[in-house]
This record gives structure tokens, C-alpha cells and sequence, in this order.
């Protein structure tokens, strides 16, 4: 039982023995104490007014005298109006210090014997990864690592969207334009060399759309159709994709392209596959880059089929319903989210259709629990409605399906285009934080010393942390600015700061090895401090950190998000940092000090190594 269990029972009870009155547990949950005020978990008090007949101070008082006197593990408390402060005994604190500071699985918990699915990346292959996608991979694979962490078994999958009008835009321009071109033949990274094919169709298309404006069709059209408010410029920005789905000759070969691919055609096909892999072998480069992997891979080409079936079933079950014109639709509208199309009147799936299949799919596959797919916020209605459906046709999964929607992603320049090549690559995005990285490196020349090898190792996990923890620090669902130049500063709430910390134990511990004492990471083991010596505040702060760990990991997993985990690593650095300017540790006041506060620092070097770890964060022995 946990110290914040003990509390919120012993609450109960004592409400029940002051006041004759049985609260639920959720009323009496304790709190971490304000810093300004004494005290480790604070009860309010201002809900029991109802049945005490009394006021909120005098309430905390009693409460809080029964509570030390009953409750071994307190052992003073203080009243701020109806807030009750609680005070631990340090001797719990050190014993728990003592525990913890062995074990170097500290806040991972045992097999739960439950699955989950991740979903995340699933990316086009008509371009390279971007800042877009970075947000999503760091996200997945926080989430997946953490939810390991937390008991669970997990599989992490994508899938590709490698089908499509925007991938025969890619291959079309280079069959036209390409001249037989390869990443190798041009020296370039294989997945932004299709990227460029991508861009170079919509500037091709571009200049064929101007021409056809000034053209006497265009002005034709445009004084056929001109509305009395809408000026040309309108006009044909509106009329756009009409023009490419109907008059333009380039966006007739795309078509034509597609339907050569869905009709299986062997060039088509061999081109196809050709471009793909040049992507998937670029794609491959840049997970490695960010230290991420997948267990499976789901290909659109292989998926797009999947869910007829299950539109049948739910025909017949009468969760869908037919139109006159051959169409199938759910009726969402008791859900409030009005009718929707699972199947087009010629018989074709739309992406929810697909989308239904894909879950069967994989859970025919994992048998997981639970499925969560990371996707951007623009998708919000489409998974509200996926998961509608999937529970209205009863799949035994249906319960366990979570969006974790995420907000987009901007520079501090604006938003970013695809088709007009103003994207910020991943790649490009991993080399410019590894740079800014290195330029604040010159700036402290702390490690001219070490090999060029080593010091570029470093510079790598510097940049990356920057990159990864800027990210993830905030909450998923809010839109958010990316700085690279901001994102390395050690002063300020970065990645960098954090391994800062941890790279001041880890040098204060090999100049406590080299002075003799033999302390290996996980802890000095048979130190112990003295209980009837007091612990310090900074030392009781971190200690209450460390405690807090192992529930910030489930909180994090059961929420999927990876800020929770962020932000506590931010939190514990900073405590350590205070720490360490306040108390000195190798030339503490005692032995005994000493040895407790180097237990102290090897226990949060372990937290913070395994909390960083959760967000695919490195951690250097020096900086």
C-alpha cells in the first residue's frame, strides 16, 4: 500500500469515527502540498462542512490530530483554512530511499496479461516524413514505451498509406520528367527524392492551371460561372480540383495511371513498387535516426478492400441501412453524429469501410484489448464515427478503441505545405537541432577533450532530446510552435536541461568512486541515514518525487500522454538541481550525510535515465 492509500483510508475512517458519516474514497484523496506551505499530502476539508456542522479549519484540526495520532507513518500536521498539511516521517522517507534505490526497474510494474495496440506514423508514400509526422512518431512511441512501463503488453504498428491518386502524382511526374533518374544516380536521400517528384507535379500542374486560366476556355468558364461576389482570382482557386478532375490533361494521366494500377497493370505495378521501396528504405533511415521501430506493418495497397464483409453483416443486423441508389449508410444521428456513408452506390469502399476491416484485421491478428491510433485532431469526427460503428456491430474490442487526437505542429515562420515543398523534413529537422546543439557546445567547450567520435555521440543525444522533449512536453492535444534554437537551452524547460541533471550525478559519483567509496549507479545499497536525524527540505522534495514515479507512469499510460512523464522529469530535474546548489554532497557536514545524499543522487540518475528512457530520450555521461 502506497503512502497516498494509507492516507486516503485512514481519512475515511477517521470521518466515519469524528463525524458518524461514511465517505466515499474519492473524497479523500490526497494531494501533494503546495511548496510554500509545510507538509508532504494535503487533505481538503471544505466537503465534510455538509455532515460536520462545522467549519473547515476546525474540521482539518481534529482530522489531523486523529490522523497522527493513529496513523505511525505522519507525524505532524498544520491547518491553512480548510487545507490540512501533512507531514511524513523521515524515517519512512529513508527507508523508502533505501528500497528503491537498488532496483533499477524502479516504476516499471509487473505483467498486467493485458495487450494494446499502437498505432502511429502511418505515413504517404508520395513524400518524406516531416515536422507532422515527428510530433506523431514521438508521441506513439512514447505512449507504447510507457505503456510497457505500466504492465502491458504492446505492439506498435502503422499503416501505410502507399495507394492513390498522390502516389501516381509522384510517379507520373518522374516517368515524365525523371529521365531515368535514381537517389543514387543524383546523391539523394531515396525518400526525398520522390518527395521531389511530388512537388515537381503540383509546379507542373500549377503552370498548366495559369496557361488555362488565360486561355479562351478559362475566361469562357469563368464568365459563365462568375458569381456577382466572387472575384476571378476566387474563382479559380475554388475551381481548382473541379479543373483537375475534368479538364486538365496531366490530371487525366494521373487518373488513368490509377486505374492502370487498380486494373493491375505490370508496368504500372513495377514502377509502383520501385518508387515505394526507394521511399521505405528512406523511411527505414530516418525511424532509425529517431530510435523507433515497429512489430507490423499494414500496406493501404494490401487494406483498401477490407470491411464489404462487414457491410454485409451490419445489413443484416440493421445497424446499416440501403439507399435506392444501391448506397449503405449508419444512421449516427441518436449519437449526434449524423448519417454516414460506409459503401458508394457502385459498390466501392470509402475509408471508414476500409478502416472497419483494418480493426478486424488486427484484432484477428493481436487479439489486443485495446487500440489506440495517434492522428492528428483533423480526424477527430472520422474516429468518433469508426468507433460508433465498431460498437454498434458489437466487436469485442469496440470498448478498448482510443483517438489520441493531437494537435498540429508550426514554426515559428507559419504553417507548413506539402505540394508546395515548405515542409520542414524529419531529416532535415534532426540535423538542424544536432547543429544548434553543437553551436551551444562551442559556447561551453566542456567536451574538447574527449574523442571526435565520442563528442559527436553526445552532440546527437543532446539535439535529439531537444527535439524529442520539446515535443512531448506538451499536451497532446494542444496546436503547437516548434523552435529548434529554443528547444536546446539549458536554462530553460528542454530535454538538454534535464540531461544536465543527470549528468552532474553522474560526475559527482565518479568523484566520490575515484576519492574511494565504492558506489555503484543503483544506489550505495547499505547506506541508511540515521532516523533520528532530520532530512533536509531539498532532500525531502526529491524523495517525494522519487515516490510520486511508478504512479506518474500508470497516470501517463491510462491517459495516454506522454507529457505526464515530461513535465515530471522536468520537475525532478529541477528539484535536483536545487538540491545540488543548497547541500553540498561530498563535502556534506557528516559521513552519514554524505553517504545519504549520494544514495539520494544515484536514485535520481536511475529515474531519471528510465523516465527520459519512456520518451526515447538518451541520456550522456557528460556534456
Amino acid at each position: 500500500m502506497t503512502i497516498t492509500d494509507l492516507i486516503q483510508s485512514a481519512v475515511t475512517t477517521a470521518i466515519q469515527e469524528l463525524y458518524g458519516e461514511a465517505i466515499p474514497a474519492e473524497q479523500a484523496i490526497p494531494t501533494v502540498t503546495r511548496k510554500e506551505f509545510e507538509g508532504d499530502y494535503t487533505i481538503v476539508t471544505f466537503p465534510f462542512t455538509r455532515f460536520a456542522k462545522k467549519k473547515p479549519g476546525e474540521i482539518a484540526e481534529e482530522l489531523g490530530a486523529h490522523l497522527v495520532k493513529n496513523v505511525p507513518q505522519l507525524v505532524r500536521f498544520n491547518v491553512v483554512q480548510g487545507f490540512l498539511n501533512l507531514v511524513v516521517a523521515d524515517s519512512f522517507w529513508s527507508d523508502f530511499l533505501l528500497q528503491m534505490a537498488g532496483n533499477p526497474d524502479f516504476g516499471r510494474a509487473p505483467k498486467n496479461g493485458k495487450k494494446v495496440m499502437i498505432e502511429f506514423c502511418s505515413p504517404n508514400t508520395n513524400k518524406p516524413l516531416h515536422l507532422g509526422h515527428v510530433r506523431n512518431i514521438l508521441l506513439g512511441w512514447a505512449c507504447s514505451q510507457i505503456c510497457e512501463a505500466a504492465g502491458y503488453d504492446v505492439v506498435k504498428v502503422q499503416v501505410i498509406n502507399d495507394r492513390g491518386i498522390a502516389i501516381c502524382k509522384s510517379m507520373l511526374a518522374w516517368q515524365k520528367f525523371g529521365e531515368g533518374a535514381t537517389p543514387e544516380s543524383t546523391g539523394t536521400k531515396s525518400d526525398h527524392f520522390v518527395g521531389d517528384w511530388y512537388v515537381r507535379f503540383e509546379q507542373e500542374f500549377q503552370d498548366e492551371y495559369r496557361t488555362w486560366q488565360g486561355s479562351g476556355a478559362g475566361q469562357q468558364l469563368l464568365a459563365e460561372k462568375r458569381k456577382a461576389d466572387q472575384d476571378d482570382k476566387t474563382f479559380f482557386k475554388d475551381y481548382k480540383n473541379t479543373y483537375f478532375n475534368t479538364t486538365s490533361p496531366l490530371g487525366k494521366e494521373a487518373r488513368e495511371m490509377l486505374l492502370l494500377w487498380e486494373a493491375g497493370d505490370p508496368d504500372t505495378k513495377a514502377l509502383w513498387q520501385r518508387m515505394n521501396q526507394w521511399v521505405y528504405d528512406g523511411f527505414e533511415a530516418t525511424y532509425e535516426a529517431l530510435g523507433v521501430n515497429f512489430d507490423k506493418f499494414y500496406y493501404e495497397s494490401n487494406t483498401y478492400l477490407l470491411g464489404k464483409d462487414i457491410v454485409e453483416q451490419g445489413l443484416a443486423s440493421g445497424v446499416f441501412y440501403k439507399k435506392d441508389d444501391g448506397s449503405v449508410w449508419a444512421d449516427l444521428t441518436d449519437a449526434k453524429l449524423d448519417h454516414k456513408v460506409v459503401m458508394r452506390s457502385d459498390g466501392t469502399s470509402v475509408y471508414i469501410t476500409q478502416d472497419l476491416g483494418t480493426a478486424q484485421m488486427r484484432y484477428q491478428d493481436f487479439g489486443t484489448e485495446k487500440m489506440v491510433y495517434v492522428v492528428a485532431d483533423e480526424q477527430n469526427y472520422h474516429f468518433q464515427v469508426l468507433f460508433e460503428i465498431l460498437k454498434r456491430l458489437g466487436e469485442p474490442y469496440a470498448a478498448g478503441l482510443h483517438h489520441l487526437s493531437y494537435g498540429m505542429v508550426d514554426l515559428p515562420s507559419g504553417k507548413m505545405k506539402s505540394r508546395e515543398g515548405t515542409v520542414v523534413d524529419a531529416d532535415d529537422l534532426i540535423a538542424e537541432v544536432i547543429a544548434e546543439a553543437r553551436e551551444a557546445s562551442k559556447e561551453r567547450g566542456e567536451i574538447v577533450e574527449l574523442t571526435k567520435p565520442e563528442q559527436e555521440d553526445i552532440l546527437r543525444k543532446i539535439g535529439l532530446a531537444a527535439l524529442k522533449f520539446h515535443i512531448i512536453k506538451v499536451t497532446p492535444q494542444k496546436r503547437m510552435v516548434f523552435d529548434p534554437k529554443e528547444s536546446v537551452d539549458l536554462q530553460g524547460q528542454t530535454g538538454p536541461h534535464i540531461q544536465y541533471a543527470y549528468v552532474r550525478i553522474k560526475s559527482v559519483l565518479r568523484k566520490a568512486s575515484d576519492s574511494g567509496l565504492r558506489i555503484a549507479d543503483s544506489g550505495l545499497g547499505a547506506a541508511i541515514r540515521n532516523p533520528q536525524s532530520a532530512i533536509e527540505p531539498q532532500e525531502r522534495e526529491l524523495i517525494g518525487q522519487l515516490y510520486r514515479f511508478p504512479a506518474t507512469v500508470q497516470v501517463a499510460a491510462a491517459n495516454y500522454d506522454p507529457s505526464e512523464i515530461a513535465n515530471y522529469c522536468y520537475d525532478l530535474a529541477k528539484a535536483f538541481h536545487r538540491f545540488f546548489t543548497d547541500l553540498s554532497i561530498l563535502k556534506a557536514e557528516t559521513e552519514e550525510a554524505k553517504a545519504f545524499r549520494l544514495q539520494l543522487c544515484a536514485a535520481v540518475a536511475n529515474v531519471l535515465k528510465t523516465g527520459m528512457g519512456l520518451l526515447g530520450i538518451e541520456m550522456p555521461e557528460r556534456m
